[in-house]
């Protein structure tokens, strides 16, 4: 049974930072590009970074230079460092496990960010 857990959400002030985790269980972890998405109230989910298994890194544009993903393939486990947070990244965070080649696509349950003094 493939989970992803995210954790590390919460309320911040703008300026601010937070540091997500997901940890995977189920999965061949090191072979799997993983991402973080968001979706904000009333809005599509949108793809926030992606590290790939070569650790590859890909930022949204609203995000570049403020964000950074990371993975630790002994502990399963891939981060999302969030600095200088805005209103406007206020959101449900959600970890992605993907492996093309399979056809695999795995979702967490989402862990609410909240940017607002």
């Amino acid at each position: 049974q493939v989970q992803l857990v995210e954790s590390g959400g919460g309320l911040v002030q703008p300026g601010g930072s937070l540091r997500l985790s997901c940890v995977a269980s189920g999965i061949s972890f090191r072979f799997y590009d993983m991402g973080w998405y968001r979706q904000a109230p009333g809005k599509q989910r949108e793809l926030v970074t992606v590290i790939t298994s070569g650790n590859r890194t890909y930022y949204a544009d609203s995000v570049g230079g403020r964000f950074a993903i990371s993975r630790d393939n002994a502990k399963n486990t891939v981060y999302l460092q969030m600095n200088s947070l805005k209103p406007e990244d206020t959101a449900v965070y959600y970890c992605n496990a993907r492996r093309i080649i399979l056809n695999q696509n795995y979702w967490g349950q989402g862990t609410q960010v909240t940017v607002s003094s």
